[in-house]
Formats: structure tokens, C-alpha cells, sequence
């Protein structure tokens, strides 16, 4: 693995991670961490695999880390971060805005399956490797997380077999 190969994955990595973080910020950060853990451990690496999974299952396990320890409340400071030009189509701006609170509301497990098939238009047997899970749970996971989906943007009540229990 060299720099240029590793640089190359940052835009997908940069997109997964916004869209699993929800905040700027937050996502860079996750990038950056997911990029030096990469680059200390490229021996961990076998050449003969595909680097985008292997780069995404360290960023999952990083997420997963963050999830798990308490979080602090921070306040940002450069609050004149400029925005990406969108075309002035106020209905696609809020139908992005919907489905971005929708997704914020999927389970981590159903969302990190459905960002990852839909937005990376990874395979089943890469997203199973990434996130260390059999190919069933991965098919499974994103069937409920489409159905779970689509029932917040109808607006209607979660099916009890699509809520998840902790």
C-alpha cells in the first residue's frame, strides 16, 4: 500500500463517514483517525484484498469505539465553515434534510448496512467482512433498515419487529 492508493479511498471514506457521523466535523475526524490507524497497521494489510473494505472495517470499529465511550459536550468554534453550493430547489433541500433525520433515527446497525450497500455500493461479502457479520445478518440488516426507512419518511409507527431492543 502506498500514499496514493490510500489517498484515493478518501473521498468514499470522507462520504461514509458524514453520512454515519451526521457532523462535519465529527466525520473528519473519523477519517483522519481511520487513515493513521490504516497507515500504522499496513502490515495487517494483505495486498492481494481489496483496500476499501479493509479501510471501512477500521472505521466501523472506530465508530463502534466512539459509541461506547461517554461523550463530551464541545462547542464549536469556527462557526463560518462555508456550505457547498446546492441549486436552489427548496423541496430537494428538504427532502435531504428528511431522509438524513431518518437515517439519524435508524439502529447504528441497520444505518452502517444501509450507508454502506446504498452510498459506498459495496457487496454483501465486503460489507459482511467490514463489519464483521455473516452475509444472512448483512441481507437481513438492510431489509429492515429499508423497512424502517421508508416507514419514518411515510410517517408511519416503526413494525414491532423493526425496533430494536438493547
Amino acid at each position: 500500500m502506498d500514499r496514493q492508493t490510500l489517498l484515493a479511498e478518501l473521498p468514499r471514506l470522507r462520504r461514509y463517514a458524514r453520512a454515519l457521523v451526521g457532523e462535519r466535523c465529527a466525520a473528519d475526524d473519523l477519517v483522519q483517525d481511520t487513515l493513521e490507524r490504516a497507515w500504522a497497521r499496513f502490515g495487517q494489510w494483505r495486498a492481494d484484498g481489496d483496500l476499501r473494505p479493509w479501510l471501512f472495517a477500521i472505521m466501523h470499529n472506530l465508530r463502534m469505539d466512539q459509541l461506547r465511550k461517554p461523550r463530551l459536550d464541545l462547542v464549536p468554534i469556527d462557526d463560518d465553515v462555508p456550505e457547498l453550493p446546492v441549486r436552489a430547489n427548496q423541496s430537494d433541500r428538504i427532502e435531504v434534510a428528511d431522509l438524513a433525520a431518518a437515517l439519524a433515527q435508524l439502529p447504528e446497525e441497520q444505518r452502517a448496512v444501509l450507508l454502506l450497500v446504498t452510498l459506498e455500493e459495496m457487496r454483501y461479502a465486503d460489507v459482511a467482512s467490514t463489519l464483521g457479520i455473516a452475509v444472512g445478518t448483512v441481507m437481513s440488516r438492510l431489509s429492515r433498515g429499508r423497512e424502517h426507512l421508508r416507514q419514518i419518511l411515510a410517517g408511519e409507527a416503526p413494525s414491532p419487529q423493526l425496533r430494536v431492543v438493547r
